[in-house]
């Protein structure tokens, strides 16, 4: 007499959403979570260059099971971490789907490659790698690509022009001409504003991986570096100060090639900043568990300057700081 195996769990299907520096991923997750099926369980795994995590921060409270892989990029540093947390949050969520948010300084075909090896493989239906591309970045590494940025979208089955609401009739032409050359063809070639993804495009299926050859990647940071700070939810910002801190940043931080907040402002009050190219957006988060800054640059003596100056930009506690984390 045999006895039956025990039935495989269907796998999970899990996506890969990519996109250079500054292209909108975390806001791009925010809408497809907003559009998420109320009775579906979706894991988010959010993967930061930085040693503090800022985007899953921002979006604890969105509707979806979160876990963070920060300290460097999933296709090197932090590479081994992934399994874990896959495993870990499939075992105690049972997710419907993972959404994968990658550095913006990761290789994604190197992630691509760990989710077809086993035992990853074995429990993932891989479907559609979502890349998000800025176009008028595209107009700006025209002449001279970006290793990361090329990986990016050479493996990108949707490829959607984002902050179209910031670029022009031409650049978004040339993004559509551009993207129409490609090779092999996209699935999907898209163009949206605020990152308002479809969730449609989610189930679309993953090109079979390609035999051809692919040549030798460089790092992944590419010469960058990291630097975070945490503070305790009971320290209190000054808005007014912080503005003015912030609008100042670049002329501290040579070269700045990123810089996000999450900052408690008022006694209630936690707010998202996010600076690309020389302006800062802001939008207040759920987050209530501390305050978090991180910055990307070249290496440099950066680091003490903006140690020093980031106490400056506090408020006294607030007499009711204990019950402000509910």
């Amino acid at each position: 007499m045999t006895t039956p195996s025990t039935p495989r769990l269907p796998r999970v299907p899990i996506n890969l959403i990519t996109g250079f520096l500054g292209t909108g991923k975390t806001t791009a997750l925010l809408t497809l979570l907003a559009q998420k099926p109320a009775d579906q369980v979706w894991a988010v795994i959010v993967n930061e260059f930085g040693e503090v995590g800022i985007d899953g921060a921002v979006l604890e409270g969105a509707g979806a099971e979160i876990r963070e892989i920060a300290g460097g990029c999933l296709c090197c540093a932090t590479g081994p971490q992934l399994p874990i947390t896959l495993a870990k949050v499939i075992r105690e969520k049972r997710p419907q789907r993972v959404l994968i948010e990658a550095s913006g300084l990761a290789h994604a075909s190197r992630v691509v490659d760990m989710l077809r090896r086993p035992p990853l493989a074995e429990a993932l239906d891989i479907q559609a790698t979502l890349t998000l591309v800025d176009p008028r970045q595209w107009d700006a590494m025209a002449a001279q690509p970006h290793p990361i940025f090329t990986d990016q979208i050479d493996l990108a089955d949707v490829l959607v022009a984002n902050k179209c609401e910031l670029a022009d009739a031409a650049c978004l032409a040339r993004f559509h001409a551009r993207a129409a050359a490609l090779f092999p063809p996209k699935l999907r070639i898209e163009q949206v504003s605020h990152g308002q993804l479809d969730p449609a495009w989610l189930i679309l299926p993953a090109r079979p991986a390609s035999p051809r050859y692919r040549p030798a990647l460089p790092p992944a940071d590419s010469g960058l570096t990291s630097a975070g700070w945490l503070f305790p939810p009971e320290q209190v910002f000054d808005l007014v100060k912080v503005a003015v801190f912030l609008r100042h940043l670049p002329e501290q931080v040579p070269q700045l090639a990123r810089a996000k907040a999450v900052l408690r402002v008022g006694a209630r009050q936690w707010v998202w900043f996010n600076w690309l190219d020389g302006a800062w957006t802001t939008t207040e988060v759920s987050w209530r568990r501390d305050s978090r800054f991180e910055l990307i640059a070249p290496a440099g003596d950066w680091h003490a300057t903006v140690d020093g100056l980031l106490p400056t930009l506090f408020l006294p506690p607030l007499p009711d700081a204990s019950t402000a984390r509910a």
